[in-house]
């Protein structure tokens, strides 16, 4: 065959390869992630910890792993590795309590949670909303490459694909996320609740606006149910609104609205909230 004559391009492949060598696999860096969860959440996994001494080292093995993971990925040449697994690590505490704000949002906002074991435990937008909050504290470290392989093996693990660049405050609530999509500069409130199938994305813009804001603002308080479209930078949605399934906004709408999707109506209706 023609290809296993074409010298020059076995040349380049095996450059990539000598190039790629030692380097971290996504498999090795979502366990990673998966491990640090697992210390902070016991309920997801037993690890077997019975003393204070032993839970520090494990710790400190991570923060070593996490250093290694960052150098040998080899995604930035000129990163300070070290202070960034420090600077990370000093975060934990915080990132914790953030993840606990979004376990009880889901708590206190679905029927069926019994729990909030068991929102730990068993519920995908909790394990999404968790890998994306890791990965968003690399992605402010700015950290090239990892935080993207996390939010992509959350993605393929629970169908919900959060950028890790979107700003995302506390007591974030997904209801089953299948299919949930938002986007990089996505700006979302606290104390908001997403449901399947909702896209907070972009309208279609030039590669060089990509450092500009092209996602929607969600404020406090909002709900969002399944299907909703909305879409563009200089779309807001006002605190405490309401937007029905399978709307599609582009235009912001004020605070205390209502908006809903007409079956019959080639309209969306949108009305303040009394």
């Amino acid at each position: 065959m023609q290809i296993m004559d074409n010298n020059k391009f076995f040349i380049n492949l095996l450059n990539k390869h000598l190039e790629s060598h030692n380097m971290p696999s996504n498999k090795r860096i979502a366990d990673w992630a998966k491990a640090v969860l697992y210390l902070l959440f016991p309920e997801r996994n037993t690890t077997g910890i019975k003393s204070l001494e032993e839970l520090k080292e494990v710790f400190e093995e991570y923060q070593l792993e996490l250093y290694n993971i960052l150098t040998q990925t080899k995604a930035c040449s000129n990163c300070n590795n070290k202070l960034i697994t420090r600077q990370f690590f000093a975060r934990i505490p915080d990132l914790y309590n953030t993840m606990l704000t979004d376990a009880q949002a889901i708590v206190d906002g679905d029927p069926a949670a019994q729990n909030i074991r068991e929102v730990i435990r068993t519920y995908p937008g909790f394990t999404a909303i968790c890998v994306y909050r890791i990965a968003h504290e690399l992605w402010l470290l700015k950290v090239p490459l990892i935080p993207r392989i996390l939010t992509e093996y959350a993605h393929s693990k629970t169908g919900i694909d959060i950028h890790p660049g979107a700003q995302i405050g506390n007591s974030l609530y997904i209801d089953h996320g299948t299919g949930l999509v938002v986007g990089e500069t996505c700006i979302i409130g606290n104390h908001v609740k997403l449901y399947q199938g909702v896209t907070l994305g972009a309208l279609s813009v030039q590669k060089e606006f990509s450092n500009t804001q092209r996602h929607p603002t969600i404020e406090d308080h909002v709900i969002i149910y399944a299907g909703a479209t909305i879409l563009g930078g200089n779309t807001i949605i006002g605190h405490h609104s309401t937007i029905g399934g399978n709307v599609w906004l582009t235009s912001s709408v004020d605070p205390y609205t209502t908006v809903y999707h007409q079956p019959n109506s080639k309209f969306i209706d949108t009305k303040p909230i009394l």
